[in-house]
Parts: structure tokens; sequence; C-alpha cells
């Protein structure tokens, strides 16, 4: 079991001793009075039952007498402990159901507990699943990782992307719950926190510490922006990132399908922040508003102005360059073009 399960020794030898007291308990009216002590190490173990010696017994189950421990021991007296084993052997058919069924209970919470234990340390982070099974209605996917199974849903793929059984693919845990009917875990491929890992892996300089992810926004299948900064000034973050030829940022941009992603330079100056996160469009200007309200709720907003050939690069797509720019610094971002005249 502690081979083939992962489930320590010591936790099964635990269960079976609890299986076997409360097998032979019944034989004494469930009083605990019955032990049992396991040697895996010389793979022995004995039951056992001992009871306190009283003057008067009230509960022949759980007391004894000095004439009846006279029996087992030497000049008993009242105080003393009565102790004699048990022959196992003698031990009833429904005893030894019971504790059976016990055993195999306590194995397979061992084994739940194992599998919660291993989810909970991928937690938040990237692991290697195997496609074992499609689901054609509803397009959920489910997934061997590890010694337990996930369910990637359809809500949390990317869109567009198909997948074969038997085929290994990378997946964010999200988050890792233990509930009645067993670990639940949360997992994606749409998550941002997904690319955040793909770089962590991929990037030597993120892994060490001299490059942070500041911030990542993400249109799953679509594009990433993602901001990032050096503590060494002689290392340059977008640089890192991207790699000699674009070797590190392809490599992850394969993994994801093709996705596009923006690296940008973190500033805790928000005008310069904001005008990065906006690339690949150039921004003349930032202005941040006041909002004029003690409203600390309301989320911090700025007009951006950007060169008249340049707003349908600033907004992007149906907006997703500007949204992803404005999830990425936490600003509400309102473009206008260098003229002040939109098109249109």
């Amino acid at each position: 079991m502690e081979e083939e399960k992962g489930v320590p020794a010591d936790y099964i030898c635990e269960k079976i001793a609890d299986a076997i007291v409360k097998a032979a308990k019944k034989d004494y009216n469930n009083a605990d009075v019955v032990f049992c002590d396991i040697d895996a190490e010389n793979e022995t173990f004995r039951v056992y039952v001992k009871k306190p010696i009283v003057d008067e017994v009230l509960d022949p189950a759980a007391e004894a007498t000095v004439e009846e421990a006279e029996k087992y021991m030497e000049n008993p007296q009242v105080g003393d402990y009565l102790e004699y084993d048990l022959d196992t052997m003698q031990f009833g058919r429904i005893a030894a159901q019971t504790a059976k069924h016990i055993i195999r209970q306590g194995i397979k919470e061992a084994e739940r507990g194992q599998v919660i234990r291993e989810f909970q340390s991928k937690s938040q982070d990237l692991v290697t699943a195997k496609v074992s099974r499609i689901d054609p209605i509803n397009g959920n996917v489910t997934l061997e990782i590890g010694n337990g199974s996930a369910v990637l849903p359809k809500a949390e793929q990317v869109p567009g992307e198909t997948f074969t059984e038997g085929e290994l693919i990378k997946v964010y845990v999200v988050e890792v719950k233990d509930t009645d009917r067993g670990p639940r875990v949360m997992i994606s491929r749409a998550k941002a926190g997904l690319v955040k890992r793909l770089f962590e892996q991929e990037v030597p300089e993120i892994f060490d510490g001299i490059v942070t992810i500041n911030a990542i926004s993400r249109d799953a299948g679509s594009r990433t922006k993602m901001a990032v900064s050096s503590k060494d000034a002689d290392v340059d973050p977008i640089g890192a990132c991207i790699g000699q030829r674009g070797a590190r940022v392809n490599k992850i941009v394969d993994v994801l399908g093709g996705e596009k992603i923006d690296i940008v330079k973190y500033s805790e100056n928000p005008e310069e922040f904001i005008a990065a996160s906006l690339a690949p469009a150039n921004v003349l200007s930032v202005e941040i508003n006041d909002a004029g309200t003690e409203d600390k709720k309301s989320k911090k907003s700025c007009t951006v102005t950007v060169p008249d050939n340049q707003l349908s690069l600033a907004i992007g797509n149906k907006g997703q360059n500007a949204r992803l720019a404005a999830q990425l610094t936490g600003w509400n971002i309102d473009i206008k073009p260098e003229s002040g005249f939109y098109e249109g």
C-alpha cells in the first residue's frame, strides 16, 4: 500500500488496529477495554483486554473483581488493572467482517487524504495532465493528474482548442477544496496564472527572482499582456522574457496555440505604466482624472491621447487592447485621438 498508493504504513497500521478494536469491543458491550498494538517492523500484533479491578462490579464488561483477576495474575489488588490477551482466531464472522469493512474504509480515507495533499501541493501551480475522457455533449475533459483526476470544464478551456485521449497537456491548478464527496480540484487553461507559470518555468531570471511579473491580464486564446520589472539594472526584464531571437516567448506562444503576448515594462509611475500597457500603440500623453468624489470604491480613471492613426491600434479589435490594458493597470482608460475628432 505504501509503495503503490503512497499511503504511509504507520497510517495503515493505525487503521487496522482501530478496526480490530472496534470489532472485538462488541463482545464487551462496546466498553473501552480492548486494545491492539501493532509492531510493523517485526510483523506482529497483540490484542488484549485491560480492565480496572474494583470491589463491586457494576459493569462486568468493563470491570473485574479480585477473584476474577486471580485467574490471570498473582496477588491482584483493588485499583490495579487486569490485563489478558485475546485469541484473535476466536473472533466471530461478524466481527471479522466488521474489521474488514473498517480497514477498507480506512484505506479509502488514506488514499483520499493522499490525493488531497498531492493536489494541495500543486495549488496555484502548473501541472502536466493526461487526457482520459472527452465528453462529446458538454465538451468537458477529464484529466489524470498524478494519482487523482480532475475535470477541465469547457468554460476553462481556450476557445477553439481541441484534445485527444491520451494527450498530455499543461493545466493551471486554481484551487483545491476538501468536500464530503472528496477533493474538488478547479483547473484551468484560460486563467492568466497559466501564462505566468509558463514564463516562470521558461525564464531563469524570473525563477531566480531577478525579474518580477508585476501584473498580467489575458483574453485566453487571443492575447495576453504582462508587465515585468527587474531588480538588477543590468538585466532588461522584457528582453529576458523574450529571449534571444524570441526563443523563450515563442516556446510559450507555441504551448498556447499561437496566442499573442505583449510584454511591457512595469512602472510605479501610473502615467508611464498606463502608456506602456497600451502597446503596441504609441501614447502621446496620459492625464490622470481627479474624480472629485470621496467614493474610494470608484475605479481610478485617466484619459490617454494617441496619434490619430494609432487610435484603432490603441483600442484594439472589439476594444481588446484597451480592455486588457485596463485589467493590467487597474485603471479605467479613456482613449482619444490627438486631433480630438473620432472617425466614424
